[in-house]
């Protein structure tokens, strides 16, 4: 039996939000009235997992101009890990749009939410997604040469995971041993590394939510939910969730984009994954919009096509 979706206050209060505001630089993650996106073929509620689980399903979108293969691009959305249902209106007026006008197919997944699974559950999903876009390739016209991973917010943050542990399937960070790769799907023999990420006000080190002004959370945060715990009581936990300590050289591109009056993920999350990555001599790039919050502000033209150009030129 298929599991009903979830959705949770927080969600409703962003929706509200968002229905207000203008489809090109508003509000981050869900983006109201539906948007008429520019694509030759759109494929919905695609299960990239083989089973009969909704939140295991994924949206694709090819460009209008058709072409035998396209790079990809999955972009995930924000809900700071409370939902798994946010696939079919995240973002879609504005990075979704901008790939495909720049020639990108566009994946949009739905993944288990904290209630659904503890991670890394989560991370296993985004994988999956990654392996059904190799493994699916020929149907559904993808260049499997080129996969990158976007996402605003929680999103952010399972983008930039996934590029930061982009060929690692396990780790081990002090007391805790996490596998990365999972075992979703049909296509366990295909690679989930991927060639980019774009990381849109992620939070990226769970250990240092409080590096800036924030907004508070209550007693329970999205990501004490997301692990069952809490950071004085299982630190390392809270370090496996972070896309900073698995940094290293081999890491694909990444660029960030956040806003420095941003509530919600301060700004200093941006600026700590630009420093690690800059370290570590990974190729990146960073945008910090001094009036930029928590989306709100963020999805400039111009920004949109600092996206697409670092895309662009991260490809072989």
């Amino acid at each position: 039996m298929k599991r009903i979706l979830i959705t949770s206050a927080l969600l409703l209060s962003l929706a509200a939000l968002t229905a207000q505001a203008q489809p090109a630089g508003g509000f981050g993650g869900f983006q109201m009235p539906q948007v008429n996106l520019e694509t030759s073929q759109q494929w919905k509620d695609v299960n990239y997992a083989g089973d009969d689980q909704a939140y295991h399903t994924c949206d694709i979108y090819l460009p209008r101009e058709q072409k035998d293969r396209y790079p990809v691009v999955i972009h995930i959305y924000g809900s700071a890990w409370f939902s798994n249902s946010g696939k079919g209106a995240a973002d879609l007026g504005t990075i979704v749009q901008s790939l495909l006008r720049a020639g990108y197919a566009v994946v949009c997944p739905n993944h288990r939410s904290s209630a659904d699974a503890r991670w890394p559950a989560q991370i296993h999903d985004i994988r999956a997604v990654v392996r059904f876009v190799r493994g699916e390739a020929d149907r559904y016209h993808f260049d499997p040469s080129f996969v990158a991973t976007s996402g605003f917010s929680s999103g952010g943050h399972l983008a930039s995971i996934t590029a930061t542990t982009s060929g690692t399937r396990e780790a081990t960070v002090g007391t805790v041993t996490i596998d990365l790769e999972g075992s979703i799907g049909h296509h366990l023999d295909e690679s989930s590394a991927v060639q980019a990420a774009c990381d849109w006000s992620g939070p990226v080190d769970l250990t240092a939510m409080d590096c800036g002004d924030h907004m508070t959370m209550g007693a329970d945060s999205p990501e004490d939910v997301l692990l069952g715990s809490k950071i004085d009581r299982e630190p390392d936990k809270y370090l496996s969730l972070s896309a900073t300590q698995y940094v290293d050289a081999q890491d694909p591109p990444v660029i960030i984009f956040h806003g420095e009056r941003d509530n919600v993920v301060p700004v200093c999350q941006g600026r700590r994954f630009l420093q690690v990555l800059q370290a570590a001599g990974v190729r990146t790039e960073a945008t910090f919009v001094p009036e930029g919050g928590h989306g709100m502000g963020m999805y400039s033209e111009d920004n949109l096509q600092r996206m697409v150009r670092f895309l662009d030129a991260a490809r072989p």
